[in-house]
């Protein structure tokens, strides 16, 4: 982002040309006269066997470099130090940035709720809990790596295997906009596809509840079996008035 645009990451203007359309073409000495610098395109040489072409920008070449760390442009799995919370409050660190610039209102959710949950265990003194882990296995993510927070690793931190983000535990399906106290019954506004016999779970601040969705109506108070997607609003038996809750199906 800041080689093509001068839009700097750590600064919150990321363009996310890590997810762009690139071509790979093995560095032959053609190619090479058409490798472009950093600071002046069409000018450099290359040094590395194989160079990039980004497709909005034809004839702009670049170096592919890789040591033992891998490289340093494209594709990096996603950052996680919730296993390293305990470690980080023991040598003072006491304020934390979750990556949240183009994630979803329900993606900064669910992590921050997990990354609370870690500080407040590691502060009491508790064990970490690996289920942790599961919870942000379940939101879209393009594998895990824990960068630089160990000297040693034994996993990849680049993805090879895809370019594109995965969720493989739950779908966020919609938000709770209204209470009807009289009937116990939530109005949800639809954001994805949910079905009567889905297992769903509400959540919220005050904590997470697990269920298995029995009955469904439509704004009209009729009985539906599905609710197909964006758009639509929905009833559905809810026990508390849960202002701001987000409602998640699994998959």
């Amino acid at each position: 982002s800041g080689y093509f645009n001068h839009r700097d990451p750590n600064q919150g203007t990321c363009t996310n040309s890590c997810r762009w359309n690139y071509k790979l073409q093995p560095a032959d000495g053609q190619a090479a006269n058409r490798v472009g610098g950093c600071n002046s395109p069409g000018t450099g040489a290359a040094s590395g066997e194989w160079l990039l072409e980004e497709k909005e920008r034809p004839g702009e070449l670049m170096p592919i470099d890789e040591d033992e760390h891998g490289t340093y442009i494209m594709n990096s799995k996603d950052l996680r130090a919730v296993e390293h919370i305990r470690r980080l409050t023991e040598i003072g660190v006491d304020s934390l940035k979750i990556e949240g610039r183009t994630k979803s209102p329900y993606y900064v959710a669910r992590t921050t709720q997990v990354y609370r949950r870690a500080i407040d265990d590691a502060v009491a003194g508790r064990p970490f809990d690996p289920g942790l882990l599961g919870e942000l296995d379940g939101l879209a993510n393009r594998g895990y790596t824990d960068g630089f927070y160990q000297r040693h690793h034994e996993h990849e931190m680049q993805n090879y295997l895809r370019g594109h983000s995965e969720s493989g535990r739950s779908l966020y399906v919609g938000d709770v906009i209204d209470w009807h106290a009289g009937r116990q019954l939530a109005l949800i506004d639809i954001k994805n596809r949910m079905s009567v016999g889905d297992r769903l779970e509400i959540i919220h601040p005050s904590g997470n509840r697990v269920f298995t969705l029995e009955h469904m109506e439509n704004i009209d108070g009729t009985a539906i079996h599905v609710a197909p997607g964006n758009g639509h609003k929905v009833w559905i038996p809810l026990p508390a008035d849960l202002p701001g809750a987000m409602l998640a199906r699994f998959v």
